[in-house]
This record gives structure tokens, sequence and C-alpha cells, in this order.
């Protein structure tokens, strides 16, 4: 094949490398004419040789903390598709606390782990050689580490966005429906949210994300089942905001218009809520790709920079409206909601 190509059979190597910085060294012309004696000479990598010389396994672990979580099967997703491409596979778990990913990644079977969504139980100690990517996390955390990596993503910016959605549409008195969860994540969410609400009156209620439509019915049902409800509620995923809708119906309020709702993740089931949910999107399957091409390139003896945070966007639909002045009684005049 390098005969064919005409190139050292160094650079055929390089070519067929799993690390991003080997394949830079190649101009892509140069890439494109070994590929091309390759699929004339039918030659397919074998990969699973090339791991063995390398003392390599091909298996990475992704470890959630919700296995039955729609956006942790949109992460898997884009996981598994950029895997494909480095000759590697995904192993994944659910819920997993430190000690418990400290033991199964200390045996050897894995390359390297993708740590998603991680809360404060999950950041012992980790077997010290392995590389680690951490999605969703605090780049803090791993400035130091040679073999740590962090990918953001901006759900402070994304939760500042929902709110300042519902301030301009006229909500001066805004629900809350709070993760009580130790990850990174949602403790970045609440700081987006106070920084977004400053000045406007804010009632709460917390929700264990990790309870599903129960635990979220059982918060939804606390905030809009006052007196005092507010007519605008920000929830903190789209499970959450799921429920919300349930209990909305079981009080008869119709949303947008005695309830404007807006979550955070953009599941499939957003779009199949009636009506659609405003939510925030954050860009699971990418988030899930890019992480595994850093760990990728970790593991095979690269050190690219620490990336940028991951846009999230605010999806509009028509889970939310503009306040109507409301007469509330010849006593108290008007009111916004």
């Amino acid at each position: 094949m390098a005969r064919l190509a005409g190139v050292s059979q160094a650079t055929v190597s390089l070519v067929f490398s799993t690390g991003e910085t080997a394949r830079a060294r190649v101009s892509a012309a140069t890439r494109d004419r070994v590929r091309a004696a390759a699929a004339q000479l039918g030659y397919q990598p074998q990969a699973a040789g090339r791991q063995l010389r390398l003392g390599r396994t091909g298996l990475v672990h992704l470890a959630v903390p919700n296995m039955l979580g729609p956006f942790f099967a949109r992460v898997l997703d884009g996981a598994q598709g950029a895997a494909t491409a480095h000759g590697l596979a995904v192993v994944v778990s659910s819920g997993w606390d430190g000690d418990t990913l400290a033991r199964a990644c200390g045996t050897g079977q894995f390359d390297g782990l993708l740590l998603c969504s991680p809360d404060d139980s999950q950041l012992g100690e980790l077997p010290a050689p392995l590389p680690v990517v951490f999605l969703d996390a605090d780049p803090a955390g791993v400035a130091d580490s040679p073999l740590r990596r962090a990918l953001e993503l901006d759900v402070a910016g994304g939760m500042a966005a929902a709110v300042r959605h519902l301030r301009e549409l006229g909500h001066s008195r805004i629900g809350h429906l709070r993760s009580t969860d130790s990850a990174y994540t949602f403790r970045s969410r609440q700081a987006g949210f106070e920084r977004a609400a400053l000045g406007v009156e804010v009632v709460e209620a917390g929700v264990s994300i990790n309870g599903g439509l129960e635990a979220g019915r059982a918060a939804a049902r606390t905030l809009l089942g006052r007196a005092d409800r507010p007519h605008a509620l920000v929830c903190d995923d789209d499970v959450v905001a799921a429920a919300a809708y349930h209990v909305a119906a079981e009080l008869g309020l119709r949303i947008p218009d005695d309830l404007s709702v807006v979550g955070i993740d953009n599941i499939l089931a957003a779009q199949l809520l009636s009506p659609g949910l405003t939510t925030v999107d954050l860009p699971g399957e990418r988030l899930g790709s890019a992480g595994l091409d850093l760990l990728a390139e970790l593991i095979s003896g690269g050190r690219p920079p620490g990336p940028a945070p991951l846009q999230t966007t605010l999806l509009l639909r028509g889970s939310t409206t503009a306040v109507e002045r409301r007469q509330v009684g010849s006593e108290g005049g008007p009111q916004d909601s």
C-alpha cells in the first residue's frame, strides 16, 4: 500500500492512527492518496491487532447518572458514532458512585472514561493513568491534570435565556422547579437563573431530577396549588416540565393561557407535548461525540487543549405567551401575572 500511494510505511500508520494529532501530521492530499490506495487493495485496518500491540482493550466506559434519562440517550448516540470512527466501543453504566467507578476503571478493562454530568460523590480518586473526559462538568476541576479534560455545556447561559424570555413576555413573578441534585450542571443552572431573575419575584420548589415524573408532579403541585401561584414556570429539565403539564391539566389550567412553561434539554417529548414545549436545547449528541473525540486523543497520547463550552439554544414553541392585564376586582385593580 505504501508503494502504491508513494509514501512511507510510517505515513500509512499515521493516516490510520486513532489520534487526531497523529493524523494532522499528514496533509489532506496525502491522507486521501493513502485511503484511495487502501480502497484499491481492499485493506481494512486491524484495530484489534493494533490495540493488542499498544496494550489497549478498545473499550471506553460512559458513566451517566440515569440510564432512563432521555438526554443521556442523546449523549450515548453521539459517543457511539464517534467511537466507531476511532475503532473503539462504548460500555455504559448508570448511577455509579465514585468508589464503584474507581474499582471498575482500575481493572484495566477500559482505555478511558467518559463521566457525564457527574455529581460530587463521583469525583473521588479515579485511577491515575486512566484518561478521563468529564461531560457537562466544571473545567476548573481538571485544569492541572494532563489526562483529564472537561467539556462544559453553557447551561447557565441557556437558563438565563429562558428567564429573559419570560421577562420579555411581561412575567414579573416566576416559579422555578429547581433540581436538588449536587451535580455541577444544576448548580450552573441555578446560578444562571438567579442572575437573570434579579428584580423578579421568584417562587421555588425543589425536585430530584432522577425521581422522574412522580417527583416532578409532587414539586409542581407545591407551586401550582398555591392560592398565589406563579403564572410562569421554569423547569430544570424537560421531564419535570412534562410533569408540570400533567399537574396543570389536573388543576384545570391551560398552557400557555394560564401558565407559561419553559424546560431544559430538548428531548423528543418536548415536541410531542401539546402545546410544544419551549425549551433550551442542550446538544447531547454533540456533547457525546466531541467528548469521545477528546478521549480518543488522550488515549493515543495527545494532549489537546481544554475545549470551549458547547453553546445552548432557546427553542420557542407554544408553551409560553405574553402576559395579559387581568382585572382582579374593583379594589385590587389590574395586576400583572
